[in-house]
């Protein structure tokens, strides 16, 4: 008999699936376009982090910069000085095609540079010199302001390739781009996990000397890995700025570096589905409880009822629940459910994150 446990998952996620793509009928527009696209969004960017950190060992805090290099890069190649009133960045009036695909690949490049640089890190040391990549591009964007400026680039979602179409009136064409790039993101993180590169990869998270005297290269192994979440990140990037039409330092500044952080600890760092669960938890707690009777009471009882402090409280409460996220809350509640029926279950301790996708 198979895992029942992978079974029930596995209904859960074509059930999930299935409400996806019907979504654009059974959802009002603004649960389409502010809470599901945005989650898918950031499940894609909360994904590349938790590839890193799940199979490599490695916890970026420069995935949200990535993001914005290659929003950047679209917003400058393929605005027009004048046309829409926007006059911010280069302005080159780029094909769109062209654009994306030298955003993609940039990115990428850039991503194997930046991971190449901190392959030989491991631990604090490696996440440090992560968040300074992110610091740096914040004031770096902000700061030459040929290139942006704090006020950001706009208009960028008028400037689409034409197989993207007209995503400004047809916001559901958007939604789902989204969902099949997340799903592409998905598929291909589970396959690379199976492949030699990746059974290597999470043989040196967790043993790199061994693996290094047996003849792999870890710097290389890690720069390789740091590229592809890179690409990730690009993918996410690219959806961001055409779901919100423009692009700004505060994009990747530190406060949204630790929003994507809180994500992927929420959904749970040991899980690939944990992205877009933790995603789509933070997206509706920042749309509905903001302003909810929560935060009037956390007000009136001078705690502060602002959004940072209900996300503050919520990531506390899961973390000492589940130190593995909402996904973690499901294998402890499987095993409880296990062990009451008197089967062997997955065992209520934390599962390796090789052996848990």
């Amino acid at each position: 008999m198979g895992d029942p446990k992978a079974a029930t998952e596995r209904i859960i996620g074509v059930g999930a699936l299935v409400i996806a793509v019907v979504a654009p009928l059974i959802f009002n527009a603004y649960w389409v376009d502010v809470i599901l696209t945005q989650a898918l969004i950031f499940g894609i960017a909360a994904a590349s982090m938790i590839f890193l950190a799940a199979y490599g060992g490695m916890i970026s805090l420069a995935q949200t910069m990535l993001m914005g290099s290659a929003g950047f890069m679209i917003g400058n190649m393929v605005t027009k000085n004048g046309a829409g009133g926007e006059t911010k960045g280069l302005t080159l009036g780029w094909n769109p095609t062209l654009a994306l695909v030298i955003a993609l690949l940039g990115t990428t490049l850039l991503g194997i540079l930046l991971g190449a640089l901190a392959a030989r890190s491991t631990g604090i040391y490696y996440l440090m010199i992560t968040l300074t990549y992110s610091v740096v591009g914040f004031y770096f964007v902000g700061q030459v302001t040929v290139v942006s400026g704090f006020s950001g680039i706009a208009n960028i979602n008028s400037y689409t390739p034409p197989f993207i179409g007209d995503i400004v009136e047809n916001r559901n064409r958007l939604y789902y781009i989204a969902l099949g790039v997340a799903l592409a993101v998905y598929a291909a993180i589970r396959f690379i996990i199976r492949t030699p590169f990746g059974l290597s990869l999470q043989g040196l998270r967790d043993e790199p000397l061994r693996m290094s005297s047996l003849g792999y290269a870890v710097p290389l192994h890690r720069t390789l890995a740091f590229g592809l979440s890179a690409f990730m990140a690009a993918l996410a990037g690219v959806l961001l700025v055409w779901w919100q039409g423009q692009v700004a330092p505060g994009d990747i500044g530190l406060q949204a570096t630790l929003d994507l952080l809180i994500i992927a600890v929420i959904g749970g760092l040991t899980r690939i589905e944990g992205a877009w669960v933790g995603a789509l938890a933070f997206i509706v707690i920042g749309n509905y409880i903001r302003d909810s009777w929560l935060t009037d009471l956390l007000d009136t009882t001078h705690i502060g009822g602002s959004f940072q402090t209900i996300i503050g409280l919520t990531f506390l409460v899961i973390v000492i629940i589940s130190p593995d996220g909402l996904m973690g809350v499901w294998d402890r509640l499987w095993g409880l459910k296990s062990g009451r029926d008197g089967g062997e279950g997955p065992s209520v301790t934390a599962v390796p994150a090789g052996e848990k996708v």
